[in-house]
């Protein structure tokens, strides 16, 4: 069925193009789907993702940027020397496919666990926190003038928006209640500078290579921001899997993500990368109780959620790693 629907999709679109073979679902959830095919040419084989919204959903949720946005950053950025996939073809009507986006695939490994510890990427770890820095870099640096609309917000905002999404839980937490006090306190005002700004940008989120970072992936929660809130992101402790000595993702030091950042032109706050740490940690924390809400009360019973869930706990060490740390 699918391999009919984008067959019809591809020919209409991409020059000699024949047809789609095959088709296999990557991953889906209540926001996308993503579908990976081939297209059939007389040039060769183009292989490439589908990303569309599952039938009957309609509007993007409040703090996601849309995929039609989504394709457009992404495109912004590969034109702009940022890793990204290449979009092929933004989703019209006539394509019968729903809202979304068909991009050319890249091949290369997404799953952190294997990034950090096969062989194959061993020449890679080492490069990578200072080769991320300036990947956030270039897109830092795209101009806003040709980005689509997107939110702006601020860390008052955000606060704010995670304290109603905490209190919704009805899950009293008083290390998170914590960190909400510590965050309110310790808010260091509008950011000079506001850039576009990821939104989720971490080990997991990225396609590595044997040489590096590939393509930046999932930008659904791209708005425009402080940029240091990125830099804060990927230092969330999560996203280390394990290896809780290299706070960027796993690979390597925050002054090798910084002098990667710093080489490519521009400026590290150290303090506002720690404030965004500590947002990030609760972000995350509260994240995963929406999980185990929607495990306990529907509509999402899987296992999958339950273990996403219970990581809520982990979040609470790491808050207080962070807001207390040994020795003071």
């Amino acid at each position: 069925m699918i391999e009919a629907e984008l067959s019809h999709s591809v020919v209409r679109w991409c020059p000699g193009a024949t047809g789609a073979s095959c088709a296999a679902k990557l991953s889906g959830g209540a926001s996308q789907e993503t579908w990976r095919f081939d297209i059939e040419h007389p040039d060769g084989v183009i292989g490439a993702i589908l990303r569309r919204a599952p039938k009957g959903y309609g509007a993007a949720p409040t703090r996601a940027a849309g995929l039609a946005a989504e394709a457009r950053l992404m495109q912004l950025a590969y034109e702009a020397g940022v890793p990204s996939p290449w979009v092929l073809h933004v989703l019209v009507p006539e394509d019968d496919l729903g809202i979304g986006f068909i991009m050319q695939r890249v091949e290369g490994e997404t799953i952190a666990r294997k990034i950090l510890r096969d062989d194959e990427f061993a020449a890679a770890r080492p490069m990578l926190a200072r080769q991320i820095g300036g990947v956030l870099a270039g897109l830092h640096n795209l101009p806003q003038d040709k980005l689509p609309a997107l939110r702006q917000m601020t860390a008052a905002k955000e606060i704010d928006e995670f304290e109603r999404d905490y209190r919704s839980l009805n899950w009293p937490k008083p290390v998170f209640e914590l960190a909400l006090r510590w965050l309110r306190d310790h808010d260091p005002g509008p950011s000079t500078e506001v850039t576009l700004v990821h939104g989720d940008f971490r080990n997991g989120n990225l396609i590595i290579g044997a040489e590096g970072v590939r393509a930046v992936l999932d930008w659904e929660l791209a708005h425009l921001g402080d940029p240091m809130e990125d830099l804060g992101w990927v230092c969330v402790n999560s996203w280390r899997f394990g290896e809780i000595d290299k706070p960027v993702g796993g690979f390597g030091s925050r002054e090798e993500l910084f002098a990667g950042y710093e080489a490519a032109g521009r400026k590290v706050d150290p303090a506002r990368v720690k404030f965004w740490e500590v947002m990030g940690t609760l972000r995350w924390g509260i994240m995963c109780g929406g999980m185990m809400q929607r495990f306990r009360e529907g509509p999402d019973h899987s296992m999958e959620r339950a273990m996403i869930g219970r990581r809520a706990s982990e979040t609470e060490i790491d808050l207080l790693r962070l807001l207390a740390p040994r020795g003071r």
